[in-house]
This record gives structure tokens, sequence and C-alpha cells, in this order.
């Protein structure tokens, strides 16, 4: 592979030779293929240049200058591509996803030279290391519009991130729309953290986002935190939940915030966690469950459904078992495949095929790495969220003014130097992707959010992405190729950190 380290290639393709040369973009260039990414392409490459491209759907109209798109499986596996660039381009896709990907490596070869605009020589073969590569958005804790969710897919999917987990319930606030249960919306999702603005999704305004990612080969993965972090059910539905438990942390941490503590059936903004919990005991909870995850699955046409199971410190252990084992066969019922935080894998009955999603840290404490293991050993799998390396809400460092330090501070080469088959003693292919979370803690406006997410979320689709042996996966060539993306970052106006230990570019 000859990758200069001014290449602006992030994730690290599979096997890549990129050259000086340059293929110009202009007038005379045209894109042929009758993909949806077509459109796509040529809308990034117009905001990115200023330069609209004419698009014909017949190969036939193809000339020299022409950026060709097709798909060919017997060229390229699932999400795969082969790219190449000479005095024309051609994009070929091992299905739709290889193709759009293949796109998104397109646009970051466009650089503005002397001479204008024009499309750097490569030959690049390319296909993902991991099936699973998701991002996670908080939208409890602090409300995001649809607006602000469908830029944030944009950028996500740009970097090829194929999963988007929304957390859309949480003691703050419930913000999705439930038909049979509707004073979920009425009552409990006008407040956020710190008494900030909140709100809710209705269905069409879910459907517009899961429809937005699918078009991005995304898929959403839609979280109701269960059985703890359920205080705002209760300010709905105040027989479904406990009065809280106030655990000696929870009262420090709020003196130190200044934050009020929770009380039953009044709106909590603080953030302290683990003193809520629905009322495991009556039937009435499993029929909400059961109503909840039933309109959730005929809203979203991906495989997944969540249901949280993490810090539920106000629930005794037997009671925290009894529910996630009836939860998860709740979710195989409604046709779906239940994924839950590794607590969740202390319960000896959860459903067989559980994925479960570690999110403790990359030496594990406690029983964190045995209640991980109990998923694969149910016939589940594991995705990997190392909270001390891929929390995108952790500061970058001791002073910045956004994010929390719980897990550690995360600066971008602590966020790129992990490798997620080394922390739990599991079999590697039992490991089927990562995930990067955010919460909205501290992230009032999406502008925050961003500061948080770029450029690590780069640093997590390249782990995700790329072979962990390839010799330039290393820190010294990351840290040069993710600086060369600073102008698509601002062209997208995403206010990303400008990170003083990487060489941004503005070229």
């Amino acid at each position: 592979m000859v990758l200069p380290h001014s290449m602006p290639l992030v994730p690290l393709p599979l096997s890549a030779s990129v050259g000086d040369d340059r293929m110009p973009i202009g007038d005379a260039v045209r894109v042929t293929g009758d993909s949806p990414v077509a459109a796509q392409l040529i809308a990034g490459i117009a905001r990115r240049s200023g330069i609209r491209l004419p698009h014909a759907t017949d190969h036939s109209a193809a000339t020299e200058s022409t950026i060709s798109l097709r798909i060919d499986r017997d060229v390229a596996g699932p999400e795969g591509y082969e790219l190449t660039v000479g005095e024309s381009a051609e994009i070929v896709g091992g299905d739709e996803a290889g193709l759009f990907y293949g796109a998104q490596t397109l646009l970051q070869l466009l650089r503005e030279g002397d001479a204008g605009w024009g499309l750097l020589h490569a030959r690049i073969s390319d296909a993902p290391r991991f099936a699973r590569r998701g991002v996670m958005l908080d939208v409890a804790r602090h409300f995001f519009s649809v607006a602000e969710v469908l830029k944030f897919i944009d950028a996500t999917s740009a970097l090829k991130f194929n999963h988007l987990h929304l957390h859309l319930t949480d003691d703050q606030g419930w913000r999705i729309r439930i038909d049979s249960w509707p004073r979920l919306t009425e009552l409990a999702s006008q407040t956020a953290v710190g008494g900030d603005r909140g709100g809710y999704y209705s269905k069409d305004d879910y459907r517009r986002i899961v429809e937005h990612a699918a078009e991005r080969h995304m898929i959403v993965i839609p979280e109701i935190d269960l059985p703890g972090h359920t205080h705002a059910i209760g300010i709905a539905y105040p027989e479904l939940v406990e009065s809280p438990v106030l655990n000696d942390s929870l009262i420090a941490e709020s003196a130190r915030l200044e934050q009020t503590l929770p009380v039953k059936g009044e709106p909590y903004v603080g953030w302290g966690v683990g003193h809520s919990s629905v009322r495991i005991h009556e039937e009435r909870t499993y029929d909400f469950v059961r109503d909840v995850v039933r309109e959730l699955a005929e809203l979203t046409p991906g495989p997944y459904i969540h249901i949280g199971g993490d810090e539920s410190l106000g629930t005794p252990q037997a009671d925290f078992d009894l529910f996630v084992e009836r939860a998860t066969a709740i979710v195989i019922e409604a046709g779906k495949i239940p994924v839950a935080w590794h607590e969740v894998g202390a319960a000896a009955g959860i459903a067989e095929g559980t994925v479960g999603q570690y999110w403790g840290k990359t030496t594990p404490e406690g029983t964190h790495a045995e209640e991980a293991a109990h998923f694969v050993e149910r016939g589940g799998a594991l995705i990997m969220s190392a909270a001390d390396v891929a929390y995108l809400d952790m500061k970058y460092s001791d002073d910045f003014p956004l994010g929390l330090t719980w897990a550690g501070v995360v600066d971008v080469r602590t966020a790129y130097e992990w490798e997620p088959t080394e922390v739990l003693d599991v079999a590697d292919s039992a490991i089927i992707g990562i995930e990067a979370p955010l919460w909205s803690e501290t992230a009032r406006t999406i502008g925050d959010v961003e500061q948080l997410v770029f450029p690590r979320a780069a640093a997590q689709a390249e782990i995700a992405w790329s072979p962990h042996t390839a010799p330039e996966r290393t820190w010294e060539s990351f840290r040069s190729r993710v600086a060369t993306l600073a102008p698509l970052w601002e062209t997208a106006q995403i206010d990303f950190h400008r990170a003083e230990e990487i060489p941004w570019t503005d070229r």
C-alpha cells in the first residue's frame, strides 16, 4: 500500500495505492449509474466544491471524464467496494452499501489545488473488519431535533458507521410517542437536564429519522432504558414506578453539582443515576413493556430493540433478573433481537440470542467480564463500548469545558489506541463490533455534541472498519490522515474540536 500521510482517508482502506496526479472536476465530468448513491455523490461534490455534476443513468453515456457507479457482487462482498481514479473514475460496490461507502471515500479524495478541484488518482480495494459499527446519541438527557439528528447521521455515516443507537428514554425525559400510553409524551417529555427544553419525536418524526438513516445504510436501534433510568415514566404513570432510592453516592454527587434530588412524581433535571425502578412484581408493568416494544417494533425495520438494563442500583438483584428475563423474552416475541447493557448478563435466563453491550473499562472491574461473557454463553454476541476509550462524552483533557471524567480523560490518541478483542476473555468471533456512545449530560446543543464526537468518532470508525494488523494502522498515520478531514467537516458545518495533537490542515 502506498498511502501518503497527507491523504484524507479515514477509516484506513483494506488496500490502497494513491498518487499525486489528479482527475480534474469540472463541467465536462458527469456521473453515471442508476443507484441513489449517484445523487448523494453529486450533492456531496457540490457542497464541497460548488460544482454540480450532471447525472446520466445510462453507462453508455460514459466518456473519458466520467465517474461511473455500478454494483458487481463478483468484485466485492457486502459493504465492500473497489475504487479507481485515473483519467476517469469508477466505484464498484458489492452492494448498495458498498457503493455508498466507496462514494464517501471518493469525497475524501476530492482536493482543491492551484489548478482547481480534482480527485487524487487512486486504486482502492476495501471492506469492513466488523459488521457492526455504531454510534449512540442520547436524546433523553438533552433533546435534539429531527434536523439535528439527521445532520448527526450524515456526519457519522460518512465515516462508514452503519448503526445509530438512539437512547430515547431516561430519568429526565421520554422522547418517543407511544399511542397506547399517551401521557408519556404529554407529561414526561417536557424537561431535560438542568431544566433545559425537552421534546419528543412523533411517530412520523421517528419514521423520518429511520428513513434518512436507511438511505445512508445505517440501521436505527431504539433504546427504552429499563428497569432503572425510569423516573420520567412515573411523571406520566406513577403506578408503574417505585419511589426513588437515594443512595449515598447520589446524595453526595447531587450536593457537589448543586442539583436537586429526585422526588417521585416530580420532573428530575439532575444527572444522578441508580435511584429509579419500575415495579417488577406488577403485571401492569409488563403490559406497559409489551405495548412499548410492540409499537417500537412496528416503527423500526431494523432487527434490534435495546432494553437498557444499566445502573439499576435501586432494584434488588433477584427482581432485576426476573425483569430482564421477561423483558428480553417480550422483545423476542415482537420479532426483534434484544440488545442490553452488560449488567443484564447477570440474569441466568435472559432470552437466547440477546446481544450484550459492554460498557465497562478496558481492564474489567468487578463482575463486568462475567456478565458480558454470559451473553455469548446464551448464544448471543457482544458489542464493545469500553467507557474509558469509546465513550464520546468523556473530556479530552481535565480542563475541557464539556464532558465528564468518571471513566477517565479520553484524548484522541486514547480513543484510537485500543483493541476490542483484547478486553474480554471471549472468542474473537463473539465480538460483532463496537459502538461509541455520546451521553448528553453536558451537551446542551448539537454543537456541543459535535465538539465531543469529532474527531474521536473518526478514531472509533477506523477501529471498527480497518484491519487491526495493517502496517499503516498507527497513531502517527491516523493523526496525519484525520487532520485533512477538517475541510470536509467545515463544509458540513460540523463544530469539531481542533485537538492539539492533530496537525490540522485547511486543504
